[in-house]
């Protein structure tokens, strides 16, 4: 067992650690204070909505041997009997303790890291399909959920806490696994959840505009991204994968040591897709990459597919995983929930859900749905609320220039008024004279797009993709979007 003085060893404390406490014995860590057990030590991180230090008082009566955080105790805790312990930075701190208590897990794991706006969550599945196809034992952590050794848990963050992430990687070590791939979003890159990691490969998908609310421009966006390819308080990673097809890419900072893969559809790229057949079935098409050429084929639909499958190849050539085996774990992923899900009940047009919630993936998911040859295709999205408001004009305008139809209707409006965010991606769906209809009541919405769908046309439901909740200002309820197509498409006679 550890003491506080090696647990925190490093962390940045502001105050010496007092004599009294350097010897006090640690259990353990964590950020909730509902976890709390003897001899933790609790992390209090100031939030958006929630004050970790609310919960310090409640955190030491549940054995807590000292409370660590960015901030100084409020004034109700001044009768607090355990140590405060100031740090510079809350989460940075968090990831060196959880360091030197576990010991250096990242250094034993071949962790790959996947950022950018769109495809994080396909290109994560497919190098996990990849790499249990090389009979790899294997975790994964995204946005929909996390898998130990095949075993699905309930995702909490698209990028966990540090913590979280060395508990997962102690498991996975003892079930002799070592494999392990995260979506890192630009948010826990610029928070510090996983600071000090070491990554064997990172993956950037794309650059487009997104969580403005948060970074308020495209270069600090950007810039945070960047910061899986510098390493933090870690060396930079041995391997990246970068999209040759993508602008931002070419400005991604590199080491000298970094080895590259550039992935695309041109002939600059050392890891290229040539020959695409694509058609209702999935892509087929051959890999031009400096191991030699090899055919891929893959149930998922749609050119973007074609990067993110790029994406997982390169991936698993930067792990010497032979071009057999990354063939057939591509072959093996069937589908993506929430991504281009298929929402089929008998009926003569296609039904699908998609997670797009930026104009660039609406374009995205629009696009493959035309190169299927419909004979319309109806779009229905929404924005979400207490986010980028600059956004919703520009996804206004790419549902109504891509589609012969669009309803326009609420994503997760949170505490904001759903007509107001109709009314301001109104203005960008206003500048074409697509037909629309507007409908704040998701569920409404999605029957009348439905009702509108003739034989031969694909019906896109777009924004909440796997989500299973919408969110209100007073109330979070149960909808999913598959669920409740499912349920109006019995009602309309199909699927009995």
């Amino acid at each position: 067992m550890m003491n506080l003085a090696q647990v925190l060893d490093g962390v940045g404390l502001k105050q010496p650690l007092p004599d009294a406490a350097r010897s006090q014995l640690v259990q353990g860590l964590d950020y909730d204070s509902r976890r709390i057990e003897h001899e933790d030590i609790f992390f209090a991180f100031p939030g958006v909505n929630v004050d970790g230090r609310k919960f310090a008082m409640a955190a030491a009566a549940q054995g807590a041997v000292a409370i660590v955080s960015e901030l100084p105790p409020p004034p109700q805790d001044a009768g607090l009997t355990i140590p405060w312990l100031e740090v510079e930075h809350g989460r940075r701190a968090l990831s060196i303790a959880s360091r030197n208590l576990f010991g250096d897990l990242t250094g034993q794991i071949e962790f790959t890291g996947i950022t950018g706006t769109n495809g994080k969550t396909t290109t994560a599945y497919l190098v996990d399909a990849v790499l249990r196809a090389a009979g790899r034992t294997t975790a994964l952590v995204g946005t929909i959920e996390y898998r130990l050794a095949g075993v699905a848990r309930t995702a909490m963050n698209t990028t966990p806490e540090s913590l979280d992430f060395y508990r997962l990687m102690h498991e996975l070590l003892g079930q002799n696994g070592k494999s392990l791939t995260a979506e890192v979003s630009s948010h826990a890159l610029t928070l510090g959840r996983v600071w000090g990691f070491t990554f064997h490969t990172a993956v950037l998908t794309n650059i487009s505009r997104d969580h403005l609310d948060f970074h308020q421009t495209m270069e600090a966006y950007f810039a945070a991204k960047c910061e899986l390819f510098r390493g933090q308080a870690a060396p930079p990673p041995k391997c990246a994968v970068l999209n040759r097809d993508d602008d931002w890419s070419a400005r991604v900072p590199l080491a000298a040591e970094t080895c590259t893969y550039w992935y695309g559809l041109g002939a600059d790229a050392n890891v290229r897709a040539e020959n695409v057949r694509e058609n209702f079935a999935g892509l087929r098409f051959d890999v031009s990459a400096p191991q030699g050429r090899f055919a891929v084929e893959s149930k998922l639909v749609g050119r973007i597919n074609v990067y993110n499958l790029l994406a997982a190849c390169a991936t698993g050539l930067s792990y010497g995983v032979d071009p057999s085996q990354i063939a057939a774990g591509l072959a093996a992923c069937d589908a993506v929930p929430g991504r281009f899900e298929r929402v089929y009940s008998g009926q003569p047009f296609l039904v699908v859900v998609d997670y797009a919630h930026t104009d660039d993936a609406l374009r995205n998911v629009i696009a493959v749905a035309r190169g299927m040859n419909p004979k319309r295709v109806l779009t229905l999205f929404g924005c979400g609320g207490d986010r980028d408001r600059a956004k919703r004009p520009l996804m206004g305008r790419a549902a109504a220039e891509n589609s012969d139809f669009v309803v326009l209707t609420s994503d997760n409006p949170r505490s904001e008024d759903p007509l107001a965010i109709i009314n301001d991606a109104l203005v960008g769906l206003s500048r074409f004279d697509t037909p629309h209809l507007l409908e704040p009541d998701r569920a409404k919405a999605i029957r009348a797009i439905l009702e509108a769908a003739r034989p031969g046309d694909i019906v896109i439901l777009a924004g909440k993709g796997h989500e299973n909740y919408q969110i209100f200002r007073d109330k979070t309820i149960h909808f999913d979007d598959r669920e409740v197509a499912r349920a109006f498409l019995a009602e309309m006679g199909f699927g009995r």
